[in-house]
């Protein structure tokens, strides 16, 4: 087996079973190992700590696969699945939905592996050179596990660039299937495009806080910006929303999103779409003195990395700020950030921050967080990556 030998001292977050080894921790390597193959991690002292992927071209040059001195083949990955499987089993995360995140890379002790399920599809996201490495044994087993046919393949993150790697997308096993695909959730349905949608074509981690958005909705004029393809705007009118105007900036997203509206049988007068800016919408409605009693904010990741905190912070704060101006008194603001960058302590000052300069007083209702088929591993707080407030503007 190659092995990696850290420097002295630098095994510390291993012992806390964290998975990731950074260049600068490496002492020096025996051997040539391949990219996405796997070595041991050793102590300077030449004490076995973990049994990793290595990745020549990324800065996180080792991703820990087990730290027992065991085998590293099929049935260990066998075993990986099946635990995986085996937890949203026991919680439930497909009941009331069709589809689900089934794989939760590193929160499943498969570093760089995403695996969600649309139906009778599943979509493989490898987002590491380890994963990679790996692949076509892991499209076996998920075959075997799950009982399924189609796998497909949307490894296009730009990350894959920092390992090296090039981006897939296509068939993997089975047929080809739709690139539009029907899924239910909590009784809605939606079509979503597993080929082009982002990320693998739905917004997963968002599925009980749509839910929850809808049990908040009833008689309520809602903004929905940075609507995609329609998720929250359904729920709210679903849940009885007086009406729903929904922004984003991509046309194709917005097309979408009337589809779903329709594919319920909801009422297409209520709902408003607008194809545009929500920064410069936003300002245009405080400008027209506009308002709503909800007001829905599903940004993209502004934040991918600490380092762009602070830039993205001054984003979050500009809408939140808006969302408060543009909010009757009474009424209820929804936000959020996925960015790994921005944490749950400093969102909540942004928004914090975005109240006080917006000149209103307002509370925090609930915490919101990512669906339980994203659940995060205590050793990896990276993976609690999405984070939410539900606020009351007072009267």
């Amino acid at each position: 087996m190659v092995a990696v030998i850290l420097k002295q001292g630098r095994e510390k977050s291993l012992l806390r079973r964290h998975p990731w080894i950074f260049s600068g921790a490496i002492n020096h390597v025996d051997g040539e190992p391949l990219s996405g193959s796997t070595v041991d991690l050793l102590s300077f002292n030449k004490q076995f700590l973990a049994r990793a992927s290595y990745s020549p071209h990324s800065q996180i040059r080792a991703r820990v696969w087990t730290f027992e001195d065991e085998p590293v083949d099929k049935e260990f990955f066998r075993k990986k699945i099946r635990a995986a499987l085996a937890m949203r089993y026991e919680f439930e995360v497909e009941h009331n939905i069709h589809a689900a995140r089934l794989i939760y890379a590193e929160s499943d002790h498969l570093p760089g592996l995403i695996i969600d399920r649309y139906g009778a599809v599943l979509v493989l996201q490898s987002l590491t050179a380890g994963s990679e490495y790996w692949k076509e044994t892991i499209a076996d087993l998920l075959l075997e596990e799950t009982g399924l046919e189609n796998i497909y393949e949307r490894s296009d993150a730009d990350v894959r660039e920092l390992e090296g790697l090039e981006q897939k997308v296509g068939s993997l096993r089975g047929t080809i299937p739709p690139s539009q695909l029907t899924i239910y959730e909590h009784g809605l349905k939606f079509l979503i495009n597993i080929e082009h949608g982002h990320k693998t074509g739905f917004y997963l981690d968002q599925s009980r806080n749509r839910l929850r958005a809808r049990e908040l909705a009833q008689d309520k004029d809602v903004l929905d910006c940075f609507c995609y393809t329609g998720g929250f705007t359904v729920n709210a009118l679903a849940g009885g929303a007086k009406s729903v105007l929904s922004i984003d900036a991509s046309g194709d997203a917005l097309a979408l999103a009337k589809e779903n509206v329709t594919l319920n049988d909801l009422s297409a007068d209520k709902a408003n779409f607008i194809d545009g800016d929500v920064f410069q919408l936003l300002r245009r409605f405080r400008d027209e003195n506009r308002s709503f009693d909800m007001i829905v904010l599903d940004p993209p990741k502004f934040a991918p990395t600490a380092a762009q905190a602070e830039r993205a912070a001054r984003g979050y704060k500009d809408i939140n700020l808006f969302a408060f101006k543009l909010l009757r008194p009474g009424g209820t603001l929804v936000t959020f950030s996925c960015s790994g960058g921005i944490d749950a302590g400093l969102f909540q000052k942004i928004i914090a921050g975005a109240a006080l300069d917006a000149a209103v007083d307002a509370q925090i209702i609930e915490h919101l967080s990512q669906s339980a088929d994203h659940p995060v591993l205590l050793h990896f707080p990276e993976g609690a990556y999405l984070k939410g407030l539900i606020c009351y503007k007072a009267t």
